[in-house]
């Protein structure tokens, strides 16, 4: 007779060391949802993302043949002595759906799979199976735009820089350098002379070089009969392509292309027939474009016993969608064009419907973007994943899933140094009770303070974006305005309003670095000075300290990696073996000051460089960043790591640092990623920002925010077409009596402390 095992109870983890933890010991309960808090840069991501998801991923592609794990994502294993307990692991983050052209949320979501499985069972005219509603499909694609549902066209005069020969770099495009794969291509065939700059060259030859074909055949040396001209090797990995597109291969998309509505389907990407084909009398293309409240609401009517297995499965998906928050998208909204948020909780949605048990869930701030109201929804789904006998671990700042959660674990007590390390591990209850940073936020109640009065107003006239119903509206000026609503409600249809009508400075949460090379030393400005301290204390040239110049390791040009272009896939990230990842040079490398190299400065955090560097031309641009809540940054780190929020503070940061010039900022939820207790240090840059004689409107959810403003313009009631119009105007105690706010209801909730969350 066997005896029958116990799964584990718990993850194990033992002497865990990834970037600033302390040899962290600990268990983490298994089939619990699981909040890890504290301070940013405390270390809770290496500890969750970085140590337990990369371990869990690691194990898991072991598994796999060596065939496939070559074919899989590398991961680093963490630095740590053991983990016991782990499960497959799928983490779901902040970052954009993204995905190429074609994906759709219906796609994405398989709501429009189920939708087109209806329409080729009931549609009518009945025009075959389910493949014929499909866009992607050539049966059922718009024969014109190829079911993108725009006419993508390249910019071919965008491709070449005519005063550069090939050898100088003429082919603009990534790949095409001097001395890449593609570049020889062109350079090394015998076919163009790589030294002559394009403007000199004939017209076959330019022809040649971009389409091939006849001209190609015309020249002294054809090139071989596979040969493929730019634009259409171009198109063919760029455009005629399946896979989906990484960020960097949108952005070249981007640049290199031109596109428009298609004249021939309008931009419903299907052919006519499928066009004709109606349910209910409505096409497949006008169903995607409604909201998915309202299309769930119209399916209903749907009563045909032929397809109610169909009916009730696509229902039970967008029902998710709207109890999520996501009501107000349609089928047809484009990936590319989700914030984070909305990105993180389709994907949650997503394993809903699975069957799958003892999965290992981990969620990066699952309620970026959440009204207050919403928040109740997002925390029910961590429920729903852990019932069904999951561990869900998620990094978050806000109380209201920390108190739904089964146990918190909080990481710090400080940020970088100062941090990685266990300080709490228990029930929220507990938590209220000890004297951790967290808990002291949790406790802290600001008192109220007199609203300051506006100095005039910005006014905003019929605005109709998006949701926005002929709006007009005064903005007031001299004062800290937030726009609040739920998500979905118009607050950015009406930023976007008003910076078309006014100048403005947008402070959002886009990235900032121009390269993977910028870093907060670069950014602030004080790598030069920097190397000038450098130079001066060793008598080596100022190009000496520079990873871009002459002290940049060669293998890796300064990078610390090695990058290897796969053509059509994600390119591979090695580190550089010759420098062991510090870009620079043995020569440099030799080089001290205060017993710190170069590459030691870099590894510096901001609130270390500014007592190591007093020297005020260093110090004083590393304060603003400190001031702004970022001092746990390392000054080389790649700003492309880094999240919205900290884009965004980076942003106001150095804003802090311009003269004074009456400006009108706004802001988009300039909260997110912050912990708690740096939400007063980012109350007063803002109202620095006042103070200066500045106009500053925020977008924002966070109450504390709200509460502390000089004015609030609330919109809704609900999102989509259920909002776009205001519901209240004035002060944030006038607001709290607002019977028709859900933000009002929010405020009066949280001034009596009940949890309406």
């Amino acid at each position: 007779m066997t005896t029958q095992r116990t799964p584990a109870a718990a993850i194990k983890i033992r002497a865990a060391r990834t970037h600033n933890l302390r040899g962290i010991d600990i268990d983490v309960p298994r089939n619990a949802v699981v909040v890890f808090a504290g301070v940013s840069g405390s270390g809770k991501s290496s500890l969750v993302f970085d140590t337990i998801a990369a371990e869990a991923g690691y194990q898991l592609n072991e598994t796999y043949p060596p065939f496939v794990r070559n074919r899989l994502p590398r991961r680093r294993r963490p630095e740590v002595d053991a983990i016991d307990g782990l499960s497959p692991v799928i983490v779901i983050d902040q970052k954009r759906l993204g995905g190429n052209a074609r994906s759709t949320v219906g796609t994405i979501t398989d709501t429009y799979s189920y939708l087109r499985l209806l329409f080729s069972r009931i549609g009518e005219p009945w025009i075959g199976e389910s493949n014929r509603f499909s866009f992607n499909d050539s049966a059922g694609m718009c024969p014109a735009c190829s079911g993108l549902g725009e006419t993508v066209v390249t910019a071919v005069d965008r491709l070449l820089d005519p005063e550069r020969s090939l050898a100088q770099g003429a082919i603009l495009l990534p790949g095409f350098a001097p001395g890449q794969y593609w570049y020889r291509q062109y350079a090394d065939i015998g076919s163009f002379d790589p030294a002559v700059p394009l403007r000199k060259w004939t017209e076959d030859q330019l022809a040649a070089l971009l389409c091939g074909g006849s001209a190609a055949g015309r020249l002294a040396v054809p090139p071989a009969g596979d040969y493929e001209g730019v634009v259409q090797r171009f198109e063919r990995v760029y455009l005629h392509t399946a896979n989906t597109l990484s960020a960097r291969k949108q952005a070249v998309v981007e640049r290199f292309t031109r596109s428009q509505r298609c004249p021939e389907c309008h931009g419903e990407r299907l052919n006519a027939a499928a066009l004709a084909a109606r349910v209910q009398g409505r096409g497949i293309a006008e169903l995607s474009r409604l909201e998915i409240a309202e299309l769930t609401d119209v399916l209903a009517a749907v009563r045909d016993p032929r397809v109610a297995p169909v009916v009730a499965a696509l229902r039970e998906r967008l029902s998710a969608l709207s109890g999520i928050g996501l009501g107000y998208l349609n089928l047809a909204r484009s990936t590319s064009t989700l914030s984070g948020g909305e990105s993180q909780r389709i994907k949650t949605v997503r394993h809903l419907g699975n069957s799958l048990t003892e999965m290992l869930y981990v969620f990066d701030e699952p309620t970026v973007g959440l009204h207050p109201d919403d928040v109740r929804a997002m925390t029910a789904l961590l429920g729903r994943l852990r019932d069904k006998g999951n561990t869900v671990l998620v990094v978050e700042h806000d109380p209201a899933v920390m108190r739904m959660a089964d146990q918190i674990i909080e990481i710090g007590p400080g940020a970088g140094a100062a941090g990685g390390e266990v300080v709490f591990q228990g029930a929220y209850g507990d938590l209220l009770r000890a004297g951790t940073p967290t808990a002291r936020a949790l406790r802290q109640h600001r008192s109220a303070r007199t609203p300051r009065l506006p100095t005039g107003k910005l006014h905003v006239e019929h605005a109709t974006r998006n949701n926005l119903g002929d709006l007009s509206v005064d903005i007031p000026a001299g004062v800290l305005t937030v726009l609040s609503g739920v998500a979905g409600a118009g607050k950015s249809s009406l930023v976007a309003e008003l910076v078309a009508q006014h100048p403005a400075t947008v402070v959002d949460q886009r990235p900032v670095g121009a390269n993977r090379r910028s870093t907060p030393l670069t950014y602030t400005g004080i790598a030069p000075a920097l190397r000038k301290l450098f130079a001066a204390r060793t008598g080596e040239p100022v190009t000496l300290f520079s990873a871009n110049s002459e002290g940049g390791c060669p293998a890796c040009r300064g990078l610390g990696v090695i990058r290897t272009d796969l053509a059509f896939m994600d390119e591979q990230e090695t580190v550089c073996e010759t420098c062991g990842g510090r870009r620079f040079t043995e020569r440099a490398l030799a080089c001290t000051v205060d017993g710190l190299t170069i590459a030691d400065v870099d590894e510096l955090t901001i609130d270390e460089a500014v007592q190591r560097f007093p020297d005020p031309e260093l110090a004083r641009p590393l304060r603003r960043l400190r001031e702004v809540g970022l001092g746990y940054l390392r000054l080389g780190q790649s700003l492309s790591a880094l999240s919205g929020g900290e884009c965004q503070r980076l942003k106001i940061a150095k804003e802090l640092g311009r003269r004074a010039t009456h400006t009108l900022f706004v802001l988009d939820e300039p909260t997110t990623g912050l912990h708690l207790s740096d939400i007063g240090t980012l109350l007063t840059v803002l109202d620095r920002l006042v103070d200066a004689g500045n106009t500053v409107v925020v977008v924002e959810h966070n109450l504390e925010v709200i509460a502390h403003a000089d004015r609030v313009i609330d919109l809704g009631p609900g999102p989509g077409r259920h909002g776009g119009r205001i519901l209240f105007e004035g002060t944030p105690a006038a607001l709290a009596d607002c019977a028709a706010s859900r933000t009002g209801a929010a405020l009066r909730a949280a001034a009596t402390g009940v949890d309406l969350r």
